[in-house]
């Protein structure tokens, strides 16, 4: 049982299971409806679409392909639609414009917490990306102090020596494994540079946790059932977080330039810090968001770079051009190529894909009424792969973000927003500014 188990989650047979599921649920007849009926008197237009497979809705089919499923309900529904998924109706917003309105939030109408609750809210509680309104400007002024350019140029410095060595010993070789190879190097970065300890037994074992956290999210059966990948997920979870509240007051008192002792230790303009627990919750989603999408980022990038040996020489060039075995962050800055091409995987293969709110009113997207306790996935992948803002959109393009004022002019801040629009990295960001 434990060989067919292993057998069927393999990525490929696990994809092919779900273009069968999904061949299978989109064939059943599911009649277009209104998601609500808007006031009287408001001129609204109701949301449009359908709920799909009962129960299970459309998740099959947008897991089977979620651009070509994406893509359909755009050409169909214009940029705002619903479907059905798993017992919610959920309103899908694609297009810049659209994206806007969800970010912008100007109404403070689009709740992030109860967004994610049902997605990855028992395993990342409390993440900043979790967070909503006052709070989550409040908690990013204190992040920012683990951010400051200074902070950065520390953790390049407990980076380098184990790129340069993992590095070193890849081998040279065809058919080599770089997305497992490219994770491994990150958990070992997250461990030296995120935790400030090296890999070994204890870090097998927070590998082993966060690997059960980040799957927990992705279960189907939703539910605390001995053996399942939710309990797995929970269990994990609660491991972390003694991981970590073990560690804080040792942290506090210290001197170490890691980013958890950062965190322990910063502070806002107003002396505001962060408590035992919102340390915790922090850390375990930052390793969620600085490990799993980086190694998504940069498998993507080398695979877009094989299949593309111009823009791989360029990038070659660029970097012999300007050897630097020591940049600090603002050099980053003299590789546009560079920046370009990551820029360019980032719209191409979004790791974040859709992101979650839920309206605690009732609001309107684009003239569309939309009830109170809605979910909303924010599709920022499909979004960036739109031909209507992208020529040629899935075409590996680098040279749409080179540097030069009319190809900036054209790109609205919304038509390319891979995380957020900036939210989600605004302490980064802001650090190199």
């Amino acid at each position: 049982m434990t060989t067919l188990a292993t057998c069927l989650a393999s990525p490929s047979n696990k994809h092919r299971l779900q273009a069968f599921g999904a061949a299978v649920t989109s064939r059943f007849p599911s009649g277009e409806r209104p998601l609500a009926t808007p006031p009287p008197g408001s001129n609204l237009k109701p949301v449009m679409g359908n709920y799909g497979f009962p129960f299970l809705g459309h998740v099959l089919s947008s897991l089977a392909d979620p651009l070509a499923f994406a893509r359909d309900r755009y050409e169909r529904y214009g940029p705002v639609s619903w479907a059905g998924g798993v017992g919610f109706r959920v309103v899908g917003l694609m297009g810049p414009e659209a994206l806007e309105t969800a970010w912008v939030n100007r109404d403070k109408v689009f709740s992030s917490t109860r967004g994610w609750a049902p997605v990855i809210g028992p395993f990342f509680h409390r993440g900043m990306m979790l967070l909503d309104f006052d709070e989550h400007r409040d908690h990013r002024r204190i992040m920012q102090q683990a951010f400051t350019r200074s902070a950065l140029d520390g953790y390049l410095e407990l980076m380098r020596p184990s790129i340069d060595r993992t590095l070193r010993n890849w081998p040279l070789t065809q058919g080599f494994p770089f997305y497992p190879s490219i994770k491994h190097l990150l958990l070992e970065q997250a461990a030296e540079v995120f935790v400030g300890t090296h890999l070994g037994p204890e870090s097998d074992q927070l590998s082993a946790d966060f690997h059960d956290t980040v799957r927990g999210g992705q279960a189907l059966l939703r539910a605390d059932v001995p053996g399942g990948v939710w309990a797995k997920g929970l269990r994990a979870r609660a491991r972390l977080e003694r991981y970590f509240a073990e560690q804080v007051p040792d942290r506090q008192r210290g001197d170490g330039t890691d980013l958890f002792s950062m965190l322990c230790r910063s502070e806002d303009e107003d002396g505001a810090r962060f408590t035992p627990a919102d340390i915790v919750n922090h850390m375990i989603f930052l390793l969620m968001a600085a490990h799993d999408t980086t190694a998504i980022a940069l498998s993507m990038l080398t695979y877009e770079l094989g299949r593309n040996p111009q823009w791989q020489e360029a990038l070659r060039e660029e970097a012999l051009g300007l050897p630097n075995d020591t940049p600090t962050v603002l050099d980053l800055d003299a590789y546009p190529l560079l920046d370009a091409a990551f820029k360019e995987i980032l719209r191409m293969y979004a790791p974040a894909g859709a992101l979650f709110r839920q309206t605690i009113r009732d609001t309107e997207i684009l003239g569309h009424f939309v009830p109170r306790k809605t979910q909303v996935a924010i599709n920022v992948y499909a979004s960036m792969r739109l031909s209507d803002w992208w020529p040629d959109p899935d075409r590996f393009n680098p040279e749409r973000f080179v540097n030069n004022s009319a190809t900036r002019a054209a790109v609205s801040r919304y038509a390319f927003a891979p995380s957020a629009a900036g939210r989600t990295s605004a302490s980064v960001s802001s650090s190199r500014t």
